[in-house]
């Protein structure tokens, strides 16, 4: 404290001269900078024009008291945390209290120990040296937990990047085997974020869609039919009907591409994308009236990416070209699709895909 006194800059507020000049040498004769005034509107003036480290303050002055500096200074965001101790002859507990509620830290009482006094302000000046260590070690760990959390998002972006591209080849790689899809995993991508736009801004769904909602709905539709990597030519390729044994293995795909994405998720648990992945391919092809495949959910039961995957993905193969059928046109399929409200599909998912029918009109005509 003795080689670091020197750097601390006291301002002294008493309208009586003899206590000016005693506390002013003492203070002086210790090494600290010093600086005495004789009422209380010098003091707030001199605070602003060289904030002092310690203010010791007198009570009784003429024109503004103790008390009223001691507000003004803790008033103003510049001035507030400058420590202030009360030197007065007023002894009263009152006094006392009241000094500490308008801001003081400490309270003397005249007549004072001249030691008593330098080892209160020395006490308070390293209390404010070890405030301002800590908040500068605060505002040290801030910032590096900025600049962590910058590198992170950058390092998850950059990862979720690769993970995605490396999901979108899988699922080109199950789609490739069936040359007559065109660009049918873009389509549905495209229809799926059309669908849940349009959803999220229903009251029932719009806590459940939000924005990273619709941004995986996006990449994991995408999935859907990963499962059809284990479905024999003979069977995905067959330009017929197939039969009701052929039909069973076909369905087949849908539990053999959800296994990978389980295993997924066990290993790297708490992955929305992955999740959502997880029921869009499990669940695309259960029905609303709990006739679909594989285990006969009804309703809301079945997840609501599942529901809005199942329309996008029957429109899709409505409107494209199949060994075994022709293309029908968007009049044709928006038909057959609103004719299986509430048995196939969701009544309240059809409600919205009709109400953007134009727009998968538009994705069906550029996408193709």
């Amino acid at each position: 404290m003795e080689e670091t006194q020197k750097k601390f800059n006291l301002l002294i507020v008493d309208d009586t001269t003899a206590n000016l000049r005693l506390l002013s040498s003492m203070f002086t004769e210790k090494g600290y900078r010093v600086r005495s005034v004789i009422n209380g509107q010098m003091a707030l003036t001199a605070v602003k024009t060289d904030p002092p480290d310690l203010i010791l303050l007198d009570i009784n002055m003429p024109e503004m008291t103790g008390y009223q500096v001691c507000e003004a200074l803790k008033s103003d965001p510049d001035m507030e945390d400058i420590p202030v101790i009360f030197i007065s002859a007023l002894d009263d507990l009152q006094d006392k209290v009241k000094a500490f509620t308008t801001g003081g830290v400490d309270y003397i009482t005249k007549p004072f120990q001249i030691e008593e006094v330098v080892s209160r302000v020395k006490t308070h000046l390293m209390l404010r040296i070890t405030q301002r260590e800590l908040e500068s070690a605060k505002n040290e760990l801030m910032e590096i937990n900025r600049h962590l959390e910058e590198r992170v998002q950058v390092q998850v972006k950059q990862i979720s990047s690769s993970h995605l591209a490396t999901i979108f080849v899988l699922a080109k790689l199950a789609e490739s085997r069936d040359s007559d899809t065109g660009r049918h995993l873009d389509r549905v991508r495209h229809l799926s974020k059309v669908i849940a736009e349009e959803l999220g801004k229903k009251e029932k769904f719009g806590k459940e869609i939000s924005r990273q909602f619709i941004d995986n709905i996006y990449e994991a539709s995408a999935l859907h039919d990963i499962g059809k990597v284990g479905i024999p030519d003979s069977i995905l390729l067959k330009p017929g009907k197939l039969t009701e044994e052929e039909f069973d293995i076909m369905k087949t795909h849908t539990t053999i591409g959800v296994e990978p994405l389980r295993i997924v998720d066990q290993e790297y648990p708490g992955n929305a994308l992955i999740r959502m992945g997880i029921d869009i391919v499990e669940s695309h092809h259960e029905k609303w009236d709990g006739n679909g495949y594989p285990h006969g959910l009804k309703g809301e039961a079945i997840p609501l990416v599942a529901r809005i995957v199942a329309l996008v993905d029957v429109y899709d193969a409505l409107t494209s070209v199949r060994p075994y059928k022709k293309a029908f046109s968007h009049d044709e399929s928006r038909t057959i699709i609103a004719a299986d409200s509430g048995r196939h599909f969701d009544p309240e998912i059809v409600a919205s895909f009709l109400e953007v029918e134009n727009q998968f009109a538009s994705v069906r005509d550029k996408i193709l």
